[in-house]
């Protein structure tokens, strides 16, 4: 496709959350790029999976090694989107990490830890958005963030984690009005999502602790990284009227405990 095609930046889409929606933005139509900082192989994996999802499009993808908490880097992301695509309609800050202390054991808190969560989480969300802001003007675009229902009420997370994913909420509302009128921003914050992820969360409880809160669940099972790709999906295909909202995906747990 040219240079009209529209075209998305996926931060952290080597997996996850963001591998799906990277294959989302595809099977619409975009030309995606796939950012990751450390798994290779699994985000050539995504780029692949782009490229069959949007083959009736021709959909392009280009794959970018960045860790986002480097600012050098992010510019230098950003500036390949634009040399690739010419373009760049959606942004999906979706890179994040998190600490191993658990949330009750202060004495084990380490603040290196800390600084590092917040370096990705928070102030790489606000780098890529800062970098990738003028093209996105251009295209009156949007933008979609992976927050947490952890940032909005307390859960079993690290301290780190939760707190940076409260940042993201507020930062969405504050981007919301600073790129105001030409870029919505909107999150999403996932409840209990199936997977990797909460896995290594849960340890040898998962199974367990996730069919308890699968039945907890009005809508019988925990999250899955489509259905949060589906909701991006809405934000960035839909609601062009909305900016500065928080949807919160998780089978409605959150609306009923």
């Amino acid at each position: 496709m040219g240079e009209s095609s529209r075209a998305a930046l996926v931060t952290g889409s080597a997996s996850g959350i963001g591998s799906a929606a990277a294959i989302a933005l595809a099977r619409a139509g975009y030309d995606v790029a796939v950012n990751y900082s450390r798994s290779e192989d699994a985000a050539r994996k995504t780029a692949a999976a782009c490229e069959a999802a949007g083959k009736e499009h021709g959909v392009r993808t280009i794959i970018h090694k960045c860790d986002v908490a480097d600012n050098g880097e992010v510019n230098a992301m950003v500036e390949a989107c634009r040399a690739a695509f010419g373009r760049l309609d959606v942004l999906v800050n979706n890179a994040g990490i998190t600490a191993p202390t658990p949330i009750k054991d202060m004495d084990a808190l380490d603040f290196d830890d800390w600084d590092r969560v917040f370096a990705v989480n928070v102030r790489g969300l606000v780098q890529v958005t800062k970098a990738a802001a003028p093209l996105l003007k251009a295209a009156r675009g949007c933008i979609v963030n992976t927050a947490s229902i952890v940032g909005l009420r307390p859960g079993p997370q690290p301290l780190a984690y939760s707190a940076s994913k409260a940042s993201v909420v507020s930062l969405t509302k504050t981007l919301a009005l600073a790129l105001s009128p030409d870029v919505r921003v909107n999150a999403v914050a996932p409840g209990w999502m199936e997977g990797d992820w909460m896995e290594r969360m849960l340890g040898d409880n998962y199974d367990k602790l996730m069919d308890r809160r699968a039945r907890m669940t009005p809508l019988g099972r925990c999250v899955t990284a489509e259905d949060v790709a589906e909701s991006m999906m809405g934000f960035v295909e839909g609601n062009r009227f909305v900016t500065g909202e928080i949807l919160v995906v998780d089978g409605g747990f959150a609306s009923v405990t």
